[in-house]
């Protein structure tokens, strides 16, 4: 007789599937930030744990909410620090119909001592919930960009969750979108306050090239087509539209397309996946979105152990 797979932390990233490839990105440090939420999750006693016991259970991981499977391997990282074993029954990126949501379709199996599995139940279901979030918003909006027959790429931000954005922007992959900029030290973006601070485009990109040598993209915010010029002028490599309206957009990002088409025309600023439609055009090829990554929905999920026969449901007034 066959027997099912189980997937652990140390065997997850091998699976066959194409989104399993994206688990390869995620450096050893990821591995044990997991390790530290479970920590602060439990400082001291866990009474609820005592009370369980040691006895083997299955657990069922069901989806309640129609999206984007992701989160995977903080899940995994998290069942297996908790010395439980977990079985996929969906990849990560598959989608969660509403069909299944409905009827709280089994996930995964997640397998150990009852304590153990209660241990990990909440950072797995905060994980799950969150980076599933992030990634259903992510895959729709690229899908309103296919279905427009845009050539770009929509992209989140860096407005993510302190201690949690390295989740968000990995789920933004799942989904299908662009994480963007990492953090301060992946590319360089030159905002208003940059600007400000020294005195003009050309002074701050002539100081950013000077420390970031021709390795790393600088990117210049600008709200006016003399601020876009003098950023091309000065070597930037992506010029990032802020605040523009639609017509307004597509006419400065024409003229600098066609004076510099190796630069990157970026638009931002209150895009959304409702409006974002109207900025679609061939010199612009980045839309990017801070709503994907801040204010996002989050996905249900619940884990249920097995439910005894006497505990069968009985009526709220008995």
């Amino acid at each position: 007789k066959r027997r099912k797979r189980v997937v652990s932390a140390r065997s997850f990233a091998v699976r066959k599937d194409p989104m399993a490839d994206l688990a390869r990105l995620l450096p050893p440090g990821a591995k044990e930030e997991t390790e530290r939420w479970l920590a602060t999750d439990i400082p001291k006693f866990d009474v609820g744990g005592f009370v369980v016991g040691e006895e083997p259970t299955s657990a069922t991981l069901h989806a309640k909410s129609p999206g984007v499977l992701a989160g995977v391997p903080f899940a995994n990282w998290a069942i297996a620090y908790c010395g439980c074993t977990v079985e996929w029954h969906k990849v990560e990126g598959a989608q969660i119909t509403e069909l299944e949501a409905a009827a709280k379709a089994a996930v995964a199996t997640v397998s150990g001592p009852v304590r153990c599995v209660l241990m990990a139940e909440r950072t797995v279901l905060n994980t799950l919930s969150r980076a599933s979030g992030v990634a259903t918003a992510a895959a729709a909006a690229m899908d309103i960009a296919k279905a427009h027959g845009w050539h770009g790429k929509v992209a989140g931000t860096r407005k993510t969750t302190p201690g949690f954005g390295l989740v968000e922007k990995y789920a933004l992959l799942v989904g299908g979108a662009d994480t963007h900029r990492m953090d301060l030290s992946a590319m360089v973006m030159l905002k208003d306050n940059h600007i400000w601070s020294t005195g003009s485009i050309s002074e701050s990109v002539s100081r950013a090239r000077s420390a970031c040598g021709f390795a790393t993209k600088i990117e210049v915010e600008c709200t006016s087509k003399q601020d876009a010029i003098e950023a091309g002028e000065a070597g930037a490599d992506i010029i990032m539209l802020d605040n523009y309206s639609p017509a307004d957009l597509k006419a400065v990002a024409a003229e600098l397309k066609q004076r510099w088409p190796h630069i990157i025309i970026e638009a931002s600023g209150g895009i959304t996946s409702e409006t974002m439609h109207e900025f679609f055009c061939p010199a612009v090829d980045i839309i990017s979105q801070g709503a994907l990554t801040n204010g996002y929905d989050t996905l249900d999920f619940s884990l249920k152990v097995p439910k005894p026969a006497k505990f069968a449901k009985r009526p709220r007034t008995e």
